[in-house]
């Protein structure tokens, strides 16, 4: 029977407690909501630190502090985003491979938001950066998450296999309807015809930002891949309702992917199906 990794985007870097006010924002509440995920068969925390007054930071003690308290409660992987949020540099993005997480994620390219108060703007993410990123991580142990938003984005992954800066299995996440940083729309034809250009030995991810996260994460299950869900995505639980914790988000993906006939990795099944480093 095939087990289906599920992942956790807990708290991101955009949305804040004005959106949603059960958002998890500080270390401890943070902890907490992973520990509940990870009771409802979570196997993967993907973690945005905040600074106390709850804007985006890369600093890697808010990450340890974060780790530890995770740590404290359960086992299970964590992922830290270099994605940041809005108006990081680029050594602050970096700077929470510093808390030594087992994996991270790894934007694979520029983006124009359209739309927003930041409409118009560019997130540049050139090669060169991109691939120190990704030395970085295979330096430290640290497996990649790439994260792929548009078909394009391919050829910077195509880029690190032939520049041999990830290992197999390779990991990536669709990122499906995030329009405020230009990602492909999140509908089936999009998510199978980037199933489609995978390159072999690798395991992919999806997630869905907005109203169409159940959807499509479902079928992401359905097609062979993972599930990421949570609050990151979506601070709703239906149309209208806000989601009163990642848990409640992630309880419904679970129930409903056992419903179709498949069992949820433990972490530790996840470390082994990813090919974590022991540390």
């Amino acid at each position: 029977m095939r087990k289906v990794i599920i992942t956790c985007a807990l708290t991101g870097g955009v949305q804040n407690k004005s959106a949603n006010p059960n958002l998890p924002e500080q270390p401890e509440e943070i902890a907490q909501q992973a520990y509940e995920c990870f009771n409802e068969g979570c196997a993967i925390a993907h973690i945005h630190a905040r600074d106390k007054e709850g804007k985006p930071t890369g600093d890697s003690e808010v990450f340890k502090e974060i780790h530890n308290a995770i740590r404290s409660k359960c086992n299970m992987i964590l992922q830290d985003s270099t994605g940041g949020g809005p108006g990081l540099t680029f050594e602050q993005r970096l700077s929470c491979l510093d808390a030594a997480p087992e994996m991270a994620s790894l934007n694979l390219g520029s983006m124009l938001r359209t739309i927003g108060s930041s409409a118009g703007t560019v997130w540049t993410n050139p090669r060169s950066e991109l691939e120190r990123f990704a030395q970085e991580m295979l330096n430290r142990n640290i497996k990649a998450e790439m994260e792929i938003y548009h078909h394009g984005m391919l050829r910077e992954m195509n880029n690190f296999i032939s520049k041999e800066l990830v290992k197999k299995p390779y990991y990536v996440n669709f990122v499906m309807g995030m329009a405020y940083q230009g990602a492909v729309d999140a509908t089936p034809a999009n998510l199978i015809s980037l199933i489609q250009l995978l390159p072999p030995d690798t395991i992919f991810n999806c997630c869905a930002v907005g109203a169409p996260q159940l959807q499509i994460t479902t079928l992401s299950v359905l097609m062979g891949g993972q599930a990421r869900i949570g609050m990151e995505d979506s601070i709703y639980l239906s149309k209208g309702v806000l989601a009163q914790s990642n848990a409640q988000l992630v309880s419904r993906s679970v129930r409903i992917i056992r419903e179709l006939g498949y069992e949820i990795a433990s972490p530790e099944e996840a470390r082994k199906t990813l090919g974590l480093p022991k540390r």
